[in-house]
């Protein structure tokens, strides 16, 4: 007998990638980290796919920031390309920066030997009460960011959502 997961909060999957607005490229990261979500007790309010450009992820970050979401998490754009501004544009959003979970995310990464974890400049900060993660779009790093991820994201919610914090 499994019991059942506590409701942890509602959830965005923001997928960056070229390849997906143009209907070319696999939708199937979005679906892992919704699935990983859910399992966790996440209600996944959807999943939106928009190209690697500033203002376009800008533009999907605060959508779900003034949606009241309590977790976005993106997916790509983390690297050292010209066209991944992910982390910077997540910079411009955050109220707060949370450097410790965003490392432990690419230690957790080193770790495990996921390469893309480990290069990648994403961040994890807070914008008004919503929690905001990148994470490299690898399956392996989805799966273990979000290992890492979830529990902290829980904690941080129930710490924005107590009144008395």
């Amino acid at each position: 007998m499994t019991l059942p997961l506590p409701h942890s909060g509602r959830a965005l999957i923001v997928s960056i990638s070229d390849q997906l607005v143009h209907g070319e490229g696999d939708a199937g990261a979005g679906a892992l980290v919704g699935e990983l979500l859910t399992e966790a007790g996440f209600t996944v309010d959807g999943s939106v796919a928009v190209p690697s450009d500033a203002a376009d992820i800008r533009n999907a970050l605060n959508t779900a920031v003034i949606g009241g979401v309590d977790l976005v998490v993106t997916i790509g754009g983390t690297g050292v390309s010209p066209r991944d501004v992910t982390p910077d544009v997540t910079a411009d959003v955050i109220d707060r920066d949370l450097p410790g979970i965003a490392q432990a995310l690419r230690w957790s990464g080193m770790a495990a030997g996921v390469v893309d974890a480990i290069v990648s400049r994403g961040m994890v900060g807070v914008s008004g009460s919503t929690v905001v993660a990148n994470i490299a779009s690898s399956r392996a790093a989805i799966r273990d960011g979000l290992a890492t991820l979830i529990p902290l994201a829980v904690h941080i919610i129930s710490e924005l959502s107590d009144p008395e914090s």
